[in-house]
């Protein structure tokens, strides 16, 4: 997709704030403070030790404070959060952060205030560490591990030797599968939750170069 919006992948020209409906949540750094700002994010990003779940959180918060776009800089965020997730946990890319997100929106936004008011980022962490929660929970609900499952991921080891690695469509052909939303639902994601298949490029879980191995024991 093409002209969305006229600075794709630029940084923001002018100021910009966070509103809802009429009312003004966060206003932005200026433009010209924008580049600057997400360099030293980044810089922080690449030398802090903090544990993943915190760093996810706090990176989340300072990405939305900075607001380096035009356009799109919440679902940017949540993927930045995704992604930090998925390199300690690889199935964590798979949790349903955004859908929790959406059905608790008001309290998003009163988070991302919060921290602004404290001027450091505690409230926000913590609203996303129970977001975070509420994100595993669902995924447990709606994945319960049945007999079938477990035949099911049987399966998919089946045809995944040791020492192999094969990308989505050769898994499926493998299994003589055609649907791609059954063969993730039931067969990938609970091989990857349980810690019995990994990536072959966890950095980019959604990589349409992925492949996946057994995991060396």
């Amino acid at each position: 997709m093409h002209g969305l919006i006229d600075d794709a992948g630029r940084y923001r020209r002018g100021g910009v704030g966070i509103y809802r409906g009429s009312r003004l949540l966060h206003m932005a750094p200026p433009a010209s403070r924008v580049a600057t700002l997400v360099h030293d994010l980044l810089d922080w990003l690449s030398n802090n030790d903090w544990h993943p779940l915190i760093t996810s959180c706090v990176f989340h918060y300072e990405f939305e404070f900075i607001h380096p776009f035009a356009d799109g800089n919440g679902r940017m965020g949540r993927l930045w959060q995704t992604l930090l997730l998925s390199r300690w946990r690889p199935a964590m890319a798979y949790l349903p952060v955004e859908t929790v997100i959406r059905e608790q929106q008001d309290a998003y936004y009163a988070a991302l205030a919060a921290a602004d008011q404290a001027a450091e980022a505690t409230p926000f962490v913590e609203y996303m560490l129970e977001a975070l929660l509420s994100a595993l929970v669902e995924a447990k609900e709606s994945d319960q591990v049945t007999d079938q499952v477990t035949d099911q991921v049987a399966n998919l080891l089946k045809v995944l030797p040791a020492g192999v690695a094969l990308k989505t469509s050769d898994l499926m052909y493998q299994l003589g599968l055609s649907h791609r939303a059954t063969f993730r639902k039931s067969y990938l994601h609970p091989a990857l939750a349980a810690g019995l298949i990994e990536m072959t490029d966890p950095d980019s879980p959604r990589s349409p170069k992925q492949q996946y191995r057994r995991v060396a024991k």
